[in-house]
This record gives C-alpha cells, structure tokens and sequence, in this order.
C-alpha cells in the first residue's frame, strides 16, 4: 500500500472519481502508554509546519476563531517534547479567562443514543443563546491510537451550529473515559467563550470515576430494556450521577420509559448522593424528538443555583484542580521511571527473569525501583 491512498478493492474500477474515500497507509508502532513503547504518533503537528507564536495562541483563543482553537488543542495533545513549553505558556496565559462554564459529563450504557441526545441538548442551548462545546472521547484503535466511532460525523445538525465546536479525540488508550489533555482543552473552549461544556466519554463503566474528577454535573444516560447483564455496570456508575434520564422516550416507548424512570427514582433513594445537599432527579427525554431536554436542562440550573448558594460547586473545583495536580506528578513520575537509563537497561531482562519463573515479580519490581532510586539520588 502507498502513501498517495487508494479507493478500496470492493469500489467498481469501471467508475474511477466515483468513490468518495480513499485508504491510506495505517501509523506503525506501538500506541502510546505501554512502558518501553515509543508512542505511534509521536508529534500531533504535521513535522515542518511553524507553530504560531504565543501571543497568536492566545488573541485566537480569545477570539473565539475555532481554526485558532483547534491548533491550541492539538499543541495541547501534541507528546512531542519541543511543544511542552509553547503549550504550557499558552495554557498560562490563558488560564485567567477561564473557568466560567459549566461542565457536564455525559456517560451511558451501550447502545443509550448518547450523541443523538446531546445534538439535541447542544441544539437547545444554542438556540437559548449558549455557546457550547462537545468534547467526545472516541475509543481507540489499538493499533493506529485512531477514533473508532467518529462521534462529529454522528451529529452532523449541530457540528453546522456555528455557536457550537465539538471536538472529537481519541481515548488513546486512557483509562476514565476521556482523552489525556480533557482537562487543558475544557480551559481552552473556556477562554474562547463557549459557557457549557458537554464531555461524552468512551461509555459506562467502573472508571468513570475520571469524569466525575473533572466536571461539575454528570449525567448517566439510560434507556428501557437494558437487560440484566448490565445492572452491574449500572450500579457502580449511579452513584456517581448527578442526574439520570432515561433516553428514547417517545412513541410507543414513552410508557415503558416513564416506567423505568420510576424505577431507578426508587433505586436512587438507596444510593449515597455524589453531591451533597443535592437528591438526584431522574427524567425522562428523546434525543431524536427533542421532549424532556430543556426539562432536563432546567434541572442543571438548578443544581448549578444549589450547589452555589451553598458552596458546594466551588469546592468541588478546588479537589478536581488538586486531584489534576497529583495526576500530573503521577504521570511525570511514570515518565521518568521508564525512561530511566538504568531501569530501560534491566527492564527486558527482568521480564524475561519473571516470565521464566526465575524471579518473583515483587523482587522484580523492587529490583527496578532499585536502579531507579540508586541513581536519582
């Protein structure tokens, strides 16, 4: 296969210009965040393209231009070493204009029409006068580190909005639902004006906790009919909501929704709530038809009013800046530890120790911590 892209072998040949797409060489390599592997794609920045100066960041940003935006989070998301200082000063500069949007996670079980129904919560907002910005987290492909489900393509009315961005990235292979640099773009559409931030993650499941660490509502998205297998998964995610809907409700579905709205009201009252002073209301809404979306919406307000008046949403801010923090000293630490010329020199040879049997892997571990601690002193 070539780099100049082909039209797939299934295309008919008799039809050359036809076929709209192309295939193209895939990205070789390992995908990032497995020790000892160099990441797929090293720099998000094509090689050879200048990067803007600081100050065009920053008065884009402001702006509000979305080309300007787009660049500022692929800085962001760029594991290239020569872009940590440019996109740490932008992020800087940038970081006073931040802060005043409301942030709300959206997750769900499979299948739930999470897209569907933030097109039509985006497109309510927006005709309310928001400004609003979707961050959708794809799952990764473990190969290329690429999207798998293309969430922008799947919101084709709002991604046309122009008081909307959406931003879609690849999980990468992130554990929590979300991409590695989440949080710096949050700032970001921040600066540039957009009041409500909407992060869909990857999908359901007991590491949704990351989410939660960093919006101030979040919604879990259910539907009727789910089936048993999943209330495991529900349950560890519930006690993490703010707000549950019960999505697709319309048509002859409507019934059997407000059912199961009344049933997970009734399971919530056994929960400890995620937020205190605030009871987790349940709804019901259609992402297709729009019914219950600006009810739902009228419940956010009112937590964003409650948990203001007592204190509650500012100190939440104050631990998710604190658990960024100590996220950040984890991740760099992680760095230096594998990057460490005396761990990298023992590393191969202790996994081949450990999978012959020769060495157990706590003495593995604590011989390598070894290495590192004896020549970080």
């Amino acid at each position: 296969m070539t780099d100049t892209g082909r039209t797939p072998e299934w295309a008919d040949p008799g039809k050359p210009g036809v076929f709209a797409s192309t295939v193209k060489k895939g990205v070789e390599g390992g995908h990032d965040g497995l020790p000892g592997q160099t990441p797929a794609v090293p720099d998000a920045i094509p090689a050879g393209r200048p990067l803007p100066a600081i100050d065009e960041y920053v008065a884009g940003v402001r702006a509000g231009d979305r080309v300007m935006l787009a660049r500022a989070i692929t800085l962001m998301e760029s594991n290239a070493p020569a872009h940590t200082d440019h996109a740490r000063e932008v992020l800087t500069r940038l970081l006073p204009f931040s802060g005043n949007a409301i942030r709300v996670g959206v997750t769900g079980v499979p299948g739930a029409g999470k897209s569907t129904f933030i097109e039509a919560l985006g497109l309510f907002l927006t005709g309310q006068g928001h400004k609003v910005a979707v961050l959708a987290v794809d799952p990764s492909s473990s190969i290329s580190r690429g999207s798998v489900l293309g969430d922008k393509t799947r919101m084709e009315r709002l991604a046309r909005d122009e008081r909307c961005f959406i931003r879609p990235s690849p999980s990468s292979g992130n554990l929590g639902g979300v991409a590695r640099t989440t949080r710096e773009t949050m700032l970001l559409c921040e600066a540039a004006g957009y009041d409500v931030i909407l992060v869909e993650t990857v999908g359901v499941g007991q590491s949704e906790i990351t989410v939660r660490s960093m919006v101030d509502l979040f919604l879990l998205l259910l539907i009727t009919g789910a089936g048993d297998e999943l209330q495991g998964i529900k349950r560890g995610v519930m006690e993490l909501a703010d707000l549950v809907a019960i999505n697709k409700a319309d048509g002859e579905n409507r019934a059997r929704a407000e059912a199961t709205r009344a049933e997970f009201a009734h399971a919530m009252h056994f929960l400890t709530p995620a937020t205190e002073g605030w009871t987790p209301p349940t709804v019901t809404c259609s992402g297709l038809t729009g019914e219950g979306v600006p009810a739902l919406w009228q419940k956010v307000e009112e937590f964003r009013a409650q948990t203001g008046a007592s204190g509650v949403w500012a100190m939440r801010r104050a631990t998710q800046l604190l658990a960024w923090l100590h996220g950040l000293m984890e991740e760099h630490l992680r760095s230096m530890f594998y990057a460490h010329p005396s761990v990298a020199g023992r590393l191969a040879a202790m996994e081949e120790e450990v999978v012959a049997g020769t060495i157990t892997v706590a003495a593995a571990a604590q011989e390598l911590m070894h290495q590192f601690e004896q020549r970080t002193r």
